[in-house]
């Protein structure tokens, strides 16, 4: 069975379409394999095993008549704890939501359903998506499945580590400021970050929400079309949802090449202190092996990339602000005990709630937001967001695509970034995708000499642009 969770989703399909396996089995699998390995690496708050039984004797029996509602009918697929899952706890990762059940489904696990996929488990994260080693959940740390000792990146480390420890095929996370990416790179996996509008954000709770967008966490990159290909398109329910044609990003991996493609070298990502030789040596070989498949290496410049950080901070914190006053005991929610009036109520339910980077990140974006406050930061912020759009505007005239590290270090042991600003500089390369709207993904590219742990290489493209993107990495993969 341990063959069965080693398992691409697509070498899955193949077996469950020629009747090798049933989604019982393969379900199993993976049950076994959390219930294995899990005690270690602790990527899942929780997982429903009935429901997971139910679901696949359900997708059997739909093969066994002949109907099932695709190819991939029965395979499970772990849900990061920030996307709705009807009847099933949505925490957040944090004591405020810590017994809050979702009352519907979220457009993505609808689109998952009616594909046959089974919603498997909640897997951790920091609180709120706040955070970039999955260190801030308040209920327990996930360890990295390729040392035990370091993290698996954030916010969504628990996605990642599901993947990478093979217990669960794919995964559903979301990324705001690279917390797909940064993960996927730190846990040796695929993690793509769609353009922003490509997937539906209803019944994603919200962190910043013009930056927030869910992408799959998958082993290939194969695999992150197919869920692209599911969870894709424009849904009514979501504003910022685009109704551009979205779909068949799998089928178009046959054209996948490197020939003739404009490779673009961002040179303020690569003249960056701080990154360590390991990196810096796996950026040369993975250029070196574009060059050699024919692909022509471009120098460009994306001037404003030095604000990046804080100019995503400022936005990100102000949107967080202002979304998160929704948890305020009143409604719905933890609510404190102890509290004598509706001001106590509110003070207290959210102090004790709350944990100390969530609190960190309402101050910050409430301040930024304050009378006499918002033009200095939060307006100037905006209007170097569309400076930082406008530099991959101009870098796309003279290039077809992107490449750059995903961070500038492989991952790190826990404990290691206590300084707040040490660890926001853990997404300085992924930040300025999110802020332009873009679509990026992470591949795995090589490993750190002293540790053998993975690096990974990121792939920006224009927005709408995911073919591209998927067609490159592909070919990238395969080599």
């Amino acid at each position: 069975m341990s063959e069965l969770t080693r398992l691409t989703v697509a070498e899955s399909a193949e077996l469950l379409n020629a009747g090798k396996i049933s989604s019982a089995e393969l379900c199993d699998a993976y049950l076994r394999r959390v219930g294995e390995a899990d005690s270690t690496i602790r990527a899942f708050l929780a997982l429903d095993e009935d429901h997971v039984r139910t679901a696949a004797a359900e997708s059997d029996k739909r093969r066994a008549e002949g109907k099932p509602l695709s190819k991939y009918d029965g395979i499970p697929v772990g849900i990061k704890d920030c996307i709705s899952v009807r009847d099933e706890r949505c925490s957040c990762a944090s004591r405020i939501l810590e017994n809050f059940k979702a009352v519907y489904d979220a457009t993505v696990i609808t689109k998952l359903r009616n594909s046959g996929f089974i919603p498997f488990g909640r897997t951790n994260m920091d609180e709120f998506a706040m955070g970039s080693s999955c260190e801030n959940s308040a209920f327990q740390k996930t360890r990295n499945p390729r040392n035990p000792e370091c993290v698996p990146g954030g916010s969504s480390g628990g996605s990642a580590a599901a993947v990478a420890a093979d217990e669960v095929p794919a995964a559903l996370a979301s990324d705001t400021g690279g917390s797909i990416r940064q993960p996927a790179a730190f846990c040796g996996v695929v993690g793509l970050k769609p353009t922003y509008g490509r997937v539906s954000r209803f019944g994603l709770v919200a962190f910043a929400s013009s930056l927030d967008q869910i992408g799959p966490i998958t082993r290939t990159v194969e695999d992150s079309a197919i869920l692209l290909d599911t969870i894709g398109g424009h849904d009514p329910a979501d504003c910022t949802s685009l109704e551009a044609p979205c779909g068949g990003f799998a089928e178009g991996l046959k054209n996948a090449s490197l020939k003739g493609l404009k490779v673009g070298l961002p040179k303020e990502y690569y003249e960056l202190d701080g990154i360590t030789d390991s990196v810096r040596k796996t950026a040369e070989n993975t250029i070196e092996a574009f060059r050699s498949a024919g692909a022509e290496m471009v120098e460009v410049s994306l001037p404003h990339t030095k604000y990046s950080m804080a100019c995503y901070y400022i936005v990100a914190t102000a949107e967080a602000s202002a979304n998160l006053a929704r948890f305020d005991g009143v409604r719905y929610g933890y609510r404190s005990p102890s509290a004598r009036d509706v001001l106590e109520n509110y003070m207290k339910s959210r102090g004790e709630g709350f944990g100390d980077e969530v609190k960190r990140r309402i101050m910050l974006g409430t301040y930024v937001l304050s009378s006499g406050y918002y033009d200095a930061y939060y307006l100037k912020a905006q209007k170097v967001r569309t400076l930082i759009r406008r530099d991959f505007e101009e870098a796309y005239r003279k290039c077809d695509i992107l490449l750059t590290p995903v961070t500038p270090a492989p991952a790190f042991r826990f404990g290691e970034k206590s300084d707040p600003l040490q660890m926001y500089l853990s997404d300085v390369f992924t930040t300025s995708l999110n802020l332009s709207g873009n679509c990026g993904i992470s591949l795995p590219a090589g490993r750190d000499d002293a540790t053998g742990l993975p690096i990974g290489m990121q792939l920006m493209a224009p927005a709408l642009a995911e073919q591209l993107l998927f067609n490159t990495a592909y070919a990238f993969e395969r080599r």
